[in-house]
């Protein structure tokens, strides 16, 4: 039984009043939800807050989930509404420039940028990190999203819609914007 498999199955649990199989889908995604929720909100405490009531609002509304989409694409969707409707009650956006961070085993990264550390390298190695950042940060909101889902979470073009709620060809476009962007302020960088 696959990932989506095993969802449906504890999905139907809940559905059917068994609170410990609500306990497994949060212990299996609560730490993706909360690194999800962590790129639009800054603070740590805010962030666990929100990721909380994130796994609340599943919970409320699972008796009404009908499985069109897997449960964790619709987890997703309602812990980046859960943050975009934070942030506007709190009137700020996010301002840390860690938007974009690469996955790997930790350390992983480290000890191969350790292998080209110049100090030539290392300062632009910075900058280019520090101008993807920015460009992401400074992007609209929906392909913020939309990228971020993509590179950062690894998703699909098809969970990225479910996400976002739009067709697979607006997500495309999404991405193809977001990457233009940034590739042009990575351009004036590099020249």
């Amino acid at each position: 039984m696959g990932e989506t498999g095993a969802d449906a199955q504890l999905v139907k649990r809940v559905q059917k009043g068994d609170k410990k199989a609500f306990d497994l889908l949060v212990l299996k995604y609560q730490q993706r939800i909360i690194k999800l929720v962590s790129r639009y909100v800054r603070d740590p405490t805010d962030a666990l807050d929100v990721a909380q009531d994130t796994f609340l609002k599943a919970y409320r509304a699972l008796p009404n989930f009908r499985g069109d989409s897997a449960f964790y694409t619709w987890l997703y969707r309602i812990a980046i509404n859960t943050a975009k409707n934070y942030l506007v009650t709190q009137s700020r956006r996010p301002t840390e420039s860690d938007n974009f961070r690469v996955e790997g085993e930790p350390g992983e990264l480290e000890s191969m940028l350790k292998d080209l550390a110049t100090p030539e390298s290392l300062l632009i190695t910075d900058e280019i990190k520090e101008t993807i950042a920015e460009a992401i940060e400074q992007l609209p909101d929906d392909l913020r999203t939309a990228i971020n889902l993509r590179e950062v979470e690894g998703l699909s073009y098809e969970e990225i819609a479910d996400v976002m709620t739009c067709p697979i060809g607006t997500v495309r476009s999404r991405i193809f914007r977001a990457r233009e962007a940034i590739d042009h302020r990575l351009k004036a960088l590099l020249e």
